[in-house]
């Protein structure tokens, strides 16, 4: 049971945008968090991959390339990332366009490290335990839980939500996210364009020069992001076949051969877009359990933050 000023220890299981901003603010209302995660790190879908090439440390944002800020809650929360640091404004994208300095993944790890976050951990399952929760899954804890959310992409979530919340479960299983196959390439030379980003052209929804963002390195380092139709068609597709067919289409888009790489590789998103199922964010109230995600306002960094933010200020503090 919650403690009697009303406190809870609540599992979060996602430690994503979503799942961090909703136990930022649950722990400003005077809740105990803990959040668990498969993931080796902190970056969800906005990560950063790192790759050594001849003695040299290469970096790629594979995931969420910018994200914008509109709402005025989301507003005041880049601006104290700015303030710390670990974003800045990326013009070649928008005018209102920031990322993440010196990676994508940089304020994700900021506020991974205010918190109880167990990276590595698969849960499996949701067990009721008396009027409280437990979790399942290799490296889960073996501790009680009195409340739960899910902060996962929709995908994840139905399955850990379908037993106890079947309402909610049945709201993820039919809101799908949209697949993304992404390629990163080092190449010995700069590219001969001066285009930093690329948009729609062929099998490419996106491709950008890694290094252009703020706080990079100088190597020459390009994400490719092909579209959802092509992604989708080609979704089982061998890396190394994707790697070629996307590489092909960015020689296209630049009207020139590339030149000799470095590095290459290749990473199958399979929820990388997420649909919108028009909510902000769920609560049961009597079992206490949640759900937050960008899959519930509409795929956008900004709509992962708030969902969190509203499931948190919903469940309400002591």
């Amino acid at each position: 049971m919650p403690e009697a000023d009303g406190a809870m220890q609540i599992a979060i299981v996602g430690a994503g945008m979503a799942g961090l901003s909703c136990a930022t603010r649950l722990a400003a209302l005077g809740h105990e968090v803990a959040l668990f995660d498969k993931g080796r790190g902190p970056g969800g879908r906005m990560a950063t991959r790192r790759v050594e090439a001849d003695g040299t440390t290469l970096s790629f944002d594979h995931g969420a390339q910018y994200f914008t800020a509109r709402d005025p809650r989301f507003v005041e929360q880049v601006a104290r990332w700015e303030r710390e640091g670990v974003v800045a404004r990326w013009d070649a994208a928008g005018e209102d366009a920031w990322v993440g300095t010196p990676a994508m993944n940089a304020p994700i790890k900021a506020m991974a490290g205010r918190h109880d976050v167990q990276f590595g951990t698969r849960i499996e399952q949701l067990l009721r335990d008396g009027d409280g929760w437990q979790l399942d899954g290799e490296g889960a804890p073996d501790r009680r839980f009195d409340a739960v959310v899910v902060a996962l992409p929709a995908e994840q979530a139905g399955p850990l939500l379908q037993q106890h919340a079947s309402a909610m479960g049945d709201l993820a299983d039919t809101t799908r996210s949209a697949p993304c196959w992404t390629v990163m390439a080092a190449f010995e030379q700069r590219l001969p364009s001066e285009q930093d980003t690329i948009r729609h052209h062929g099998a490419i929804g996106w491709a950008a020069r890694n290094n252009a963002k703020p706080g990079r390195g100088s190597a020459e380092c390009w994400v490719v992001q092909a579209s959802p139709d092509w992604s989708r068609t080609h979704l089982e597709d061998e890396a190394t076949a994707v790697e070629t067919a996307l590489l092909d289409q960015l020689a296209d888009a630049i009207s020139a051969p590339l030149p000799p790489r470095l590095a290459i590789s290749a990473h199958r998103w399979r929820f990388a877009r997420s649909g919108a199922a028009g909510e902000e964010a769920l609560w049961d109230a009597q079992q206490r359990i949640g759900v937050c995600g960008d899959w519930l306002l509409g795929p956008r960094v900004e709509a992962a933050y708030l969902s969190g933010l509203i499931l948190a200020e919903t469940v309400g503090g002591r």
